[in-house]
């Protein structure tokens, strides 16, 4: 049996069973990016096991059209928003916003790049929807609405609706599918530009969520070494209020930075909370999937498939470090457990932090929200 087959579909059955394990922890915790994270799953395993079922028969236009919708379009968006219901207590939504203008903006200047005859409006449909959906997501996390994931979230359901009914509906050229010849990897030229636009409007949003969110996810949980002082609090002037958030990404990276020793001696002492690491994984994974994803889009498809097998290791290592994901390691859908429920230890400090976990957790003003 050749790499073809193989590699797509270990890929496979990991996200599917990482997909049960979510639903699992869902049904007992029902966490909302439990469930939302386990829709991603789905679909990144439906496009892997696509990838395996052609490379062991041939591909036909019925797996080409799944692989397409399940794994290019839908698989990034699910877990970027899947990040946004983890980090919905927070000023991440910020950045989600920024994630979703840039989402709009790259449809229209791929569309420019391109030119896909059989585009239409879609480009100024995408463009429009993006701008709204990171108004709407910026002005809700600005007044403290830790519901801003659900404006999120409407933008991704419209846009799986909009790639379903697209695919459904398209007139593929014979035999229906494309493939680079090297390869035998699928690629996405003979497909509506619609719906081609359609990847960079959730990838884009849903990739960078990922990699962000997971980023974030540690800076808030390291013990912290505050280099620049930065306040997103909306109870402040509006210029300096505006100002604050300009400068907030830069005081993230250079804090984050000046976090690192600290965070490596509480990794050494055993101190460090899961999340640190879980995310850090999560993050790297997340980029070696864009990146596959990326090259693929750009006619490079030689690791393609060895890209998504890491990717999903990376993945499901760290949502299993993580304790507050996996309290507990079990069977699904049993009592059969295969860990003892897991506690955090106790978050080790670092000069000049001051009590910067409970601080984030809390959310208080400042930088307790900070992102």
């Amino acid at each position: 049996m050749s790499l073809v087959v193989i590699l797509p579909a270990i890929t496979s059955i990991l996200a599917l069973l990482f997909a049960v394990a979510l639903i699992d922890q869902w049904r007992e915790r029902r966490r909302r990016y439990q469930i939302v994270w386990a829709i991603g799953m789905i679909n990144f395993g439906i496009a892997s096991a696509c990838e395996a079922l052609a490379g062991a028969g041939g591909w036909n236009e019925t797996l080409y059209r799944t692989w397409y919708l399940t794994g290019a379009v839908l698989t990034a968006g699910w877990l970027g928003l899947g990040t946004a219901y983890l980090l919905a207590k927070t000023r991440f939504g910020y950045a989600y916003a920024v994630c979703l203008a840039l989402s709009g903006i790259f449809t229209v200047l791929t569309q420019a790049k391109y030119h896909y005859p059989d585009a239409g409006i879609t480009p100024a449909i995408y463009l429009v929807g993006g701008l709204v959906l990171a108004v709407a997501v910026g002005i809700e996390t600005y007044f403290q609405n830790d519901n801003w994931p659900r404006i999120a979230g409407i933008g991704v359901i419209i846009a799986t609706h909009i790639g379903a009914v697209i695919m459904i509906n398209a007139s593929l050229p014979a035999p229906g599918f494309a493939v680079d010849p090297r390869t035998n990897i699928p690629t996405g030229e003979i497909l509506p530009g619609s719906v081609r636009l359609l990847t960079p409007f959730m990838n884009i949003t849903g990739g960078i969520a990922l990699v962000l969110g997971a980023l974030f996810s540690a800076y808030m949980f390291m013990p912290k070494r505050r280099v620049l002082a930065y306040s997103l609090d909306p109870v402040q002037s509006g210029d300096v209020f505006l100002f604050n958030l300009l400068i907030a990404p830069v005081a993230i990276v250079v804090n984050f930075l000046a976090s690192l020793p600290g965070t490596l001696r509480a990794l050494v002492q055993g101190r460090l909370h899961s999340r640190v690491p879980a995310t850090i994984l999560i993050a790297v994974g997340a980029l070696v999937a864009s990146s596959t994803d990326s090259l693929n889009r750009f006619g490079s498809t030689e690791l393609f498939q060895a890209g998504k097998l890491v990717a999903v290791v990376l993945l499901l290592a760290g949502f299993l470090v993580s304790i507050e994901v996996f309290r507990d390691i079990r069977v699904p859908f049993t009592s059969l457990r295969l860990s003892g429920t897991r506690a955090e230890r106790e978050p080790a400090a670092d000069p000049g932090s001051g009590s910067a976990l409970s601080a984030e957790v809390a959310g208080s003003a400042g930088e307790g929200k900070p992102g």
